[in-house]
């Protein structure tokens, strides 16, 4: 079984495997996990189903939201409590996150906690969209400032598009609780934040809660028209069910983080390289084809840039080519040049979804230096003298055992073969052979200087 079809065969059992997995382990929908609480159990009718996301805006935490959303209306739950503490992420995920809050039939909750959280960029829309808004004591909101997926901000047409439509986005979404639109726009307009105390004063959020039981109370003091009909929701000592996120999303949120992508997807063209240059070799394509697989999962929850993919596919073009053109290392140097580009423009520098620099000078040396010494290996092999075969006979001295004149038969290693020299050469004389052509080898006599203690 060759290469290919063993890297084919591996990745179809292992989604083979995922798929029938995901129906064995898959629960039916409203299941929760109901091991938390926030009060006395028992205590009050209400129920809260609470969804931590303590991460990066992204596709996945849009969906695991909207599954939270539905899990509530389907399993008669009286509010959503939206655990958040978050940097910012993507514009798309966020507005999603936005829609499934202001389109449940339960109300949402967002708290930012725990103490020394914050919830700036995209996480700002996601709190002022939620009818009960609150924050923990040291924790900080703000600093909304748009930025592209190029990681800057010029001061172009687009640019001022993009934020005007931002701004307009975060006072509409802060005049529908009756908060403070006014700062809101500054914050998208100026990036300016606020700390918890400072932002419940200027009307930002409703609450700031030292605990979950603190926000449950103050809400149901403050008497908001969240129950059915526009009552008041009272949910002081809520019984709290925890969303049980799926095992497929919680392996892709894991994936989606830029370095694991980034390492991945670089090992996978390397292992991929590795096949295809000492085919047969099976485990180097094997895994480089999952790995591969993986990243290309990965990425396309990432904002990427294409330009940095082409030039890290580049970079091993280079390489690739060093070994066949002698280009006395200036190839090499387009490689290792190429990588570094390719893996700087690869992810947004400005964007909560980047690639540190202590994860990508340590990778491009390491994977720089692995394929130059792979390359010089094989390039050493190639030029490397043949010991076995006809080839390796080249060079070997032999003894003369009929006379050459100038065709006979020489001895080498035991064996008689045909030979022939420019001159005659008589019996018994030593010989070194010089080149082969079929059966006959062409020889060339041996001064007793040259002859082999």
């Amino acid at each position: 079984m060759n290469a290919p079809r063993v890297l084919f065969h591996t990745i179809g059992l292992i989604w083979a495997v995922a798929f029938v997995a995901s129906f064995v382990g898959a629960q039916p929908p409203g299941s929760v996990d109901r091991t938390a609480e926030a009060g006395s159990p028992n205590t009050g009718p209400a129920r809260v189903l609470r969804v931590t996301i303590a991460d990066a805006i992204g596709p996945i935490s849009a969906k695991v939201l909207a599954q939270a959303v539905d899990e509530a209306e389907a399993g008669d739950f009286d509010a959503v409590l939206l655990a958040l503490d978050t940097p910012g992420g993507l514009d798309a995920s966020m507005r999603l996150m936005v829609q499934s809050i202001l389109g449940s039939a339960v109300p949402v909750f967002v708290y930012v906690t725990p103490q020394g959280a914050r919830a700036a960029s995209a996480g700002l829309f996601i709190t002022l969209a939620a009818p009960v808004a609150a924050m923990a004591p040291g924790t900080a909101i703000g600093a909304a400032s748009p930025v592209g997926l190029g990681g800057s901000t010029p001061d172009s047409t687009m640019a001022k598009k993009v934020t005007n439509d931002a701004a307009a986005y975060a006072r509409s979404l802060a005049e529908k609780w009756g908060r403070n639109a006014d700062w809101a726009e500054e914050a998208v307009r100026n990036g300016v934040s606020l700390p918890a105390e400072e932002a419940l004063q200027s009307r930002v959020v409703d609450f700031v809660a030292a605990d979950v039981d603190d926000l449950f109370r103050q809400v149901a003091e403050a008497e908001l028209p969240l129950g059915p009909d526009s009552t008041s929701l009272n949910v002081v000592g809520a019984q709290i069910e925890d969303l049980d996120v799926h095992w497929r999303d919680r392996i892709l949120a894991f994936l989606s983080n830029p370095s694991l992508a980034y390492l991945l997807f670089l090992g996978g063209i390397l292992g991929v390289a590795m096949e295809l240059y000492n085919p047969g070799s099976i485990l180097p394509g094997t895994v480089g084809g999952i790995c591969l697989v993986l990243s290309f999962f990965a990425l396309q929850q990432l904002p990427i840039n294409a330009v940095g993919i082409l030039l890290i596919v580049l970079s091993v073009v280079f390489f690739a080519l060093e070994v066949k053109v002698p280009s006395y290392g200036v190839l090499s140097v387009g490689g290792v040049t190429s990588l570094v580009l390719g893996s700087l423009f690869l992810f947004p520098r400005t964007s909560v979804f980047r690639l540190g620099l202590d994860v990508m000078i340590p990778t491009v040396i390491i994977f720089s230096g692995f394929v130059l010494f792979a390359m010089y290996m094989a390039v050493r092999a190639q030029k490397r003298q043949a010991t076995t075969g006809s080839e390796g006979m080249i060079g070997e001295v032999g003894e003369v055992v009929d006379a050459l004149a100038p065709t006979g038969r020489i001895r080498v290693h035991g064996e008689y073969w045909n030979a022939i020299a420019p001159n005659a050469i008589p019996v018994g004389s030593r010989v070194r052979i010089r080149a082969i052509d079929g059966l006959t080898v062409q020889v060339e006599l041996v001064t007793s200087e040259e002859v082999p203690s």
